[in-house]
C-alpha cells in the first residue's frame, strides 16, 4: 500500500460491513484506501463502490492502488457533508453499508508540506481540500479567547489560555506560518510545567485541525444523511479518533434506535420518531494491543456500528 498506509481496525470494520457479492457501498473517507480494497473484494464481481475523499492527492493514490477494480468504483473529490448529493450523481440508489474513517490518512500525515505534523517544520495549511482558511490564518485572525476555546473544547488542552496568549503576543511582532513557529509558542508555555505522556503540541495541533476542516459539524451532518441511504439491513460504521467525534456518533446511534425521544415527564408521546437503526456495538470497539503495537497511530480508535431496521 502507498506510503505504508495501515488501515484502523480492518477486521472489526469488515465484521460489522458484514459485505457480500454484488452490494453496493459507500466509503466516505477513501484515504489509502485499505478498507475499500478489502469491502471491493468481498463484493465482487458486481458490488460498486462510491469512494469519497476531499483530498485530491488520496484519490489519485488510491486510484493507482485500487485500479484492478476500476470498474466497479466511482471516485468523488468531495466533502462527504455532501453525501446526499454526491450519491444522487453517482446514479447509485440504496446502499448496504456506509463507512466513515475520521482518522488523518497517512497520505496527509507525512506529507511535509501539508502542516498536520508537528514532527516536520512546513506550512500550516491543515485543509482536507484546498478551498477555505488555512491554520495559519486562525492563529493570525482569530481573537485570544477564540483561540482558548478551541484548544480547550476540540484538544483538551490543559493550558488553553495561556498557549492563546503567547500566540497573540507572538503574532504581534511576527505572524506565525509554520509548524516550528507553532511548536516553539507551545514550548513556551510548558517550559517549567510538567509534561505529558503525549508531545506537548498533539493536542493543539489536533484541535487546529478540526477547526479548520469544521470536523465536528461535518459529521453531525452526515450521519443522518448516510441512514436514509442505506438499505434495511444495511450497516454504518464510523471510526473516531476523538472523545468529541465518538460522543456525536454515540448519541445520534443512541437517539436513532429508541421510538419516542420526548421527555420522561410528557406521558402520551408527540414526538412521533421511530427507530431507524439498531446498535450492533453495546460497547465501543477499539485496537488489540497487536495492532497498537503493529500500528501505533491506532491507539485512539473508537469504532461503533449500527444498522437500519
Amino acid at each position: 500500500m502507498s506510503l505504508q498506509h495501515k488501515p484502523v481496525l480492518l477486521e472489526e470494520t469488515i465484521k460489522y460491513l458484514d459485505p457480500k457479492s454484488g452490494e453496493n457501498f459507500i466509503d466516505c473517507t477513501l484515504g489509502g484506501g485499505g478498507h475499500a480494497r478489502i469491502i471491493l473484494e468481498k463484493t465482487a464481481s458486481s458490488g460498486k463502490l462510491l469512494a469519497i475523499d476531499l483530498d485530491i492527492k488520496a484519490i489519485e493514490i488510491a486510484k493507482e492502488d485500487l485500479k484492478e477494480f476500476s470498474s466497479r468504483v466511482i471516485y468523488i473529490n468531495d466533502n462527504f457533508s455532501n453525501l446526499e448529493n454526491i450519491a444522487k450523481v453517482s446514479g447509485l440508489n440504496k446502499f448496504e453499508g456506509i463507512l466513515l474513517d475520521l482518522g488523518l490518512s497517512s497520505i496527509e500525515l507525512d506529507d511535509p508540506n501539508r502542516g498536520f505534523s508537528f514532527k516536520k517544520n512546513a506550512f500550516l495549511d491543515m485543509r482536507f481540500g484546498s478551498g477555505g482558511k488555512t491554520a495559519s490564518d486562525v492563529l493570525n485572525t482569530y481573537k485570544e479567547s477564540e483561540l482558548a476555546r478551541i484548544f480547550k473544547e476540540y484538544g483538551e488542552e490543559r493550558y488553553s489560555k495561556q498557549i492563546a496568549k503567547e500566540i497573540v503576543s507572538f503574532r504581534g511582532k511576527e505572524k506565525i506560518t509554520t509548524t516550528s513557529q507553532l511548536v516553539s509558542i507551545i514550548e513556551l508555555v510548558y517550559k517549567n510545567k510538567p509534561r505529558p505522556k503525549i508531545h506537548i503540541a498533539t493536542k493543539v495541533f489536533q484541535a487546529l485541525r478540526i477547526e479548520v476542516n469544521d470536523e465536528l459539524n461535518n459529521l453531525k451532518k452526515v450521519l443522518p444523511i448516510a441512514s436514509n441511504l442505506l438499505n434495511k439491513g444495511g450497516r454504518i460504521v464510523v471510526i473516531s479518533f476523538h472523545s468529541l467525534e465518538d460522543r456525536i456518533v454515540k448519541e445520534y446511534f443512541k437517539q436513532e434506535s429508541r421510538d419516542c425521544l420526548c421527555p420522561p415527564n410528557v406521558p402520551v408521546c408527540r414526538c412521533n420518531h421511530k427507530a431507524s437503526l439498531k446498535i450492533l456495538t453495546k460497547k465501543i470497539i477499539q485496537p488489540s494491543e497487536q495492532e497498537i503495537k503493529y500500528n501505533p497511530r491506532s491507539r485512539s480508535a473508537k469504532l461503533r456500528a449500527a444498522q437500519k431496521i
